[in-house]
């Protein structure tokens, strides 16, 4: 069941239409938090806010922290990278090179150990929790069988369910790539970004693909230590699954919500937009902006305040009197835009809701 409304909320998602510039911002706080996530798990103290900073290259740090914009940008690089390759048709299945590219990625101007090659399989043993990863020499055999079972039947399913498939594809990945510990350093987030290719190539949404990453690290601790519970269990992958998609979905649950919040928004400005449209008389474009700029708060405002919700509205009503704002609010709820509680107005936004379930007040 959590398997099937992941794959109903990855749709949702990328079946939404949004305004570009809306559409862009969500593509850039999810990659922010996805590439947050993915560092902050190894160590790197960036904040989400940082990694959206250097995104749009705002982002100055002092010399001594200059490797931590390193270790965001080659994880930012990656992302963008994995997206290209895919949506050009190319990476259709997960090879030892592929993820060897990834490592090379992850770790390029990075200072490393020296024993460290960026993007080869280690040469030396390598401690992860309580055990020690697989023998050098077993790298790439075992790196080639991963690959050759993450793309077996064993992970196939009909097109309506591919999603849900991809999710078990990616999260098994992450576990024996953290398992083999194939490389020198760097693993963990080359395990993060196998995840998300494997995500995107099968249509989860990009933004949606960066929530694995994001619930490892909101749940570190648990995170390792369901890796390890898998470990001691045997290699019992149970477990480690249903922590990744409960995490999972509860990122899709919020990522849903705050799009539903911004297809709200521009449902109901069009909505008020198109109420006014066929007058331009100044009385209508001052209750206009009036009753959009109270839309941006949630709560009622006190007609006190009500002046100071914008300067656009300020500048409508600096030189009125009271009695021409209260007759404003008025007409406002006559039209069924805005209504009085005892606190203030507020703008009736859920008045375009179609559907909303039915709630019994009944004791």
């Amino acid at each position: 069941m959590l398997l099937g409304e992941c794959e109903s909320k990855c749709r949702h998602i990328a079946g939404v239409p949004l305004r570009p510039d809306v559409a862009k911002r969500l593509h850039e706080v999810y990659l922010a938090k996805g590439s947050s996530a993915t560092i902050a798990i190894e160590g790197n103290t960036l904040t989400e806010e940082q990694v959206l900073q250097n995104l749009r290259g705002e982002l100055n740090l002092p010399r001594s922290q200059a490797y931590l914009k390193r270790e965001a940008d080659n994880i930012i690089g990656e992302f963008h990278r994995l997206a290209d390759e895919v949506s050009a048709g190319r990476w259709k299945r997960l090879t030892p090179e592929i993820i060897q590219s990834m490592n090379l990625g992850v770790l390029r101007g990075l200072s490393l150990a020296q024993e460290v090659e960026p993007g080869q399989f280690r040469s030396h043993s390598v401690g992860v929790l309580r055990y020690r990863g697989a023998p050098p020499e077993d790298c790439p055999h075992l790196t080639s069988r991963l690959c050759e079972w993450i793309e077996s039947p064993t992970f196939k399913g009909p097109p309506e369910h591919e999603i849900a498939h991809a999710i078990l594809q990616a999260v098994a990945a992450h576990v024996y790539l953290a398992w083999i510990h194939p490389f020198g350093d760097g693993n963990g987030r080359t395990a993060r970004l196998v995840e998300f290719l494997l995500l995107f190539r099968a249509g989860v949404p990009a933004p949606a693909a960066h929530l694995l990453s994001n619930h490892y690290n909101r749940t570190r601790e648990r995170y390792y230590a369901e890796l390890q519970t898998t470990s001691d269990s045997g290699g019992d992958l149970l477990p480690f699954i249903e922590y990744a998609v409960a995490g999972f979905l509860d990122g899709l649950r919020s990522q849903l919500e705050e799009i539903r919040e911004q297809v709200w928004d521009i449902a109901w400005r069009n909505f008020v937009h198109e109420l006014f449209r066929d007058t331009d008389r100044r009385p209508d474009r001052r209750r206009r902006h009036l009753v959009l700029d109270l839309s941006r708060r949630a709560e009622a405002v006190p007609l006190s305040a009500i002046r100071e919700l914008s300067a656009r509205v300020a500048a409508h009503y600096v030189r009125v009197s009271d009695r021409t704002l209260i007759r404003d609010l008025n007409s406002l709820i006559a039209m069924n835009l805005v209504e009085r509680l005892d606190s203030g107005y507020r703008a009736k936004r859920e008045s375009i809701l179609a559907f909303l379930p039915f709630q019994s007040h009944m004791g």
